[in-house]
């Protein structure tokens, strides 16, 4: 009887084997896409209509706007793309970045920004729930993330090249104020 159960259980491992084989040598066309998402087709074209607006986020505020909130005269783009970034000059050199993750989570960049050293704190802006990132390192930097009415998440920063005339995180509350309320 054991040398039945003995031959049976080869001869199923040998199936298995044989089965895993076959699977493996098998083909499967196309592209992995994440769920939720729709496959790129390839045509060797890109189609600019779907990248009308994508440095929109970048003008959400007029440059005059984001000088006036900082203390400023000149708001000077330095760089949009992923994070858009303005140089304002002031009484100092005053570095301003803003980001909207679209697909973000605000539970998301509050515990990236506690696991990266930051004391945030919660607060509210214009009714929406927010929170202010500070770096004990770093006392006049602040940044602010809300939940962007339209999904995911708004992000401004504020970094004066000197020392911060009253609170570091006034500057960006007044930048997330204005996109809250569409003051702009």
């Amino acid at each position: 009887m054991a040398r039945i159960r003995m031959r049976r259980a080869v001869a199923a491992s040998a199936l298995a084997t044989a089965a895993v084989l076959a699977v493996g040598a098998c083909d499967v066309d196309g592209t992995p896409v994440r769920e939720g998402r729709e496959a790129a087709v390839d045509t060797g074209r890109v189609d600019t209509d779907k990248f009308e607006n994508l440095l929109a986020e970048c003008e959400i505020l007029p440059a005059k706007q984001i000088a006036d909130a900082v203390g400023g005269q000149i708001a000077d783009p330095s760089f949009f793309g992923a994070n858009c970034r303005w140089t304002v000059m002031a009484p100092t050199t005053v570095e301003v970045m803003f980001n909207w993750f679209e697909w973000g989570s605000y539970t998301h960049e509050k515990d990236t920004a506690k696991r990266l050293g930051y004391t945030t704190e919660n607060i509210t802006v214009r009714s929406q729930a927010a929170f202010t990132a500070r770096d004990a390192k770093r006392p006049n930097v602040c940044g602010v993330t809300s939940k962007a009415p339209s999904g995911g998440v708004y992000t401004w920063w504020v970094e004066p090249s000197g020392g911060a005339h009253g609170d570091a995180c006034d500057a960006p509350i007044k930048l997330m104020a204005l996109i809250l309320t569409g003051a702009f």
